[in-house]
């Protein structure tokens, strides 16, 4: 058995390819785009290498030559570990054979190497770029397909990340709804509190104004999260070059933002899970999968929708334009009865105010995930647990 680092074209397509090798056996398992695991290593597309980050891969082979597991590691100045006073690195892309061997071979290395670079622990599994891609390790929810950019492993990764030493730092749950019910009635009398107040308005985007629409976005974003901690403040090129991207298979009607005398106030960003597109791809997205997309895109063959975000300025926070925002767009998803089902991105167990509007919206959990931290050594710096968000200091 031998490490071998990423540095060919030909290793780097055993790196992308295992993927797919260990989670074979799992019906629902659908293959990420190859591109965009690609772009995650690449100076030229990646930002956080311009922001002074670095990564590595590796795989293991047997004595055969065969892949049989994999590893990235990477860390980056502006990585978030709120509370934390040491340096912390990040493993990612993590697969193995059902081998602790295997399993440790992958860890040391990342850990050595992360060493060297000055860190003194590491979170994972988690991706080199924003969150709402491959980030945590799924302990459950393995019964169904994942959405796009979901982590999908099979189940027994978890006894590997365990029996090395890694501790759970915090737990990430995901939400599912179906969207031909109506939402418990306290939404409608919310909604009906609002709608009676002409200076609160709800509307979807219209393509025609995407660059309002964009700088809205920035504008709640960078009230509702950036100042807490827990996220970097986005620019509006970041936000339309993002709609831009989007464009293609964006669907207006599902993408709502609430306004106070058209001061911008709470957005509501959903798109359609382009995995129900790209599970027919094998991981390539050229111009035949692409003619493919968009003649699925036509014909309606997707019903599902999944959340991208959700931010309510501070100071409007408890006032329920969050009850507002959601019932306007479900009132509009019951009179198109398009989509069936809608999966909310993930939110923490050290974000309660989140978890808790999943739970009122009468949904179920249907994911749960974990990032871990293994600490290099204990006796500097004991294993906590991420802090819960500190809500007073986002007002």
């Amino acid at each position: 058995m031998q490490i071998v680092p990423v540095n060919t074209p030909k290793l780097l397509r055993s790196f992308l390819d295992f993927n797919a090798v260990a989670n074979k056996n799992n019906p629902h398992y659908i293959r990420p785009l190859d591109n965009e695991v690609e772009a995650v290593f690449n100076p030229s597309k990646n930002k956080l290498f311009k922001d002074g980050g670095a990564a590595k891969g590796w795989i293991v082979q047997n004595e055969s030559g065969t892949t049989i597991g994999r590893i990235a590691a990477f860390y980056y100045p502006k990585y978030i570990n709120k509370g934390t006073e040491y340096p912390v690195g990040c493993v990612g892309f993590f697969d193995s054979i059902n081998d602790q061997s295997v399993a440790n071979i992958l860890f040391d290395t990342a850990k050595a190497w992360l060493s060297e670079n000055g860190m003194q622990a590491m979170d994972g599994p988690i991706n080199f770029g924003d969150r709402d891609k491959w980030w945590g390790l799924m302990v459950d929810g393995f019964d169904k397909q994942p959405m796009y950019g979901m982590s999908f492993n099979p189940d027994y990764y978890q006894s590997l990340f365990s029996k090395y030493g890694f501790e759970n730092y915090y737990n990430q749950y995901y939400y599912c709804n179906y969207l031909l019910t109506e939402l418990p009635p306290r939404f409608k009398e919310r909604y009906d509190k609002f709608k009676s107040k002409p200076d609160y308005s709800a509307r979807h985007l219209d393509k025609k104004q995407l660059s309002r629409y964009a700088q809205d976005f920035v504008t709640i974003y960078n009230s509702a999260w950036a100042q807490h901690g827990e996220a970097k403040e986005i620019t509006y090129a970041q936000i339309m070059k993002m709609f831009k991207t989007l464009e293609p298979i964006m669907d207006p009607r599902v993408i709502w933002f609430a306004y106070y005398k058209e001061e911008p106030i709470a957005m509501f960003i959903n798109i359609p899970d382009v995995n129900q597109y790209f599970k027919h791809f094998n991981g390539k997205l050229g111009l035949l999968q692409k003619i493919h997309l968009m003649w699925m895109k036509w014909t309606g063959q997707n019903n599902q929708l999944t959340g991208l975000a959700f931010g309510v300025v501070p100071k409007y926070q408890a006032l329920g334009i969050d009850s507002f925002l959601i019932y306007s767009c479900s009132l509009l998803l019951l009179k198109i009865k398009k989509y069936r089902e809608y999966e909310m991105g993930w939110a923490a167990d050290w974000n309660p105010k989140m978890l808790n509007i999943y739970k009122s919206l009468g949904g179920t959990q249907s994911r749960h995930m974990v990032t871990y931290r293994y600490i290099f050594d204990t006796t500097l710096h004991p294993f906590e647990r991420h802090p819960v968000m500190d809500y007073t200091a986002a007002k």
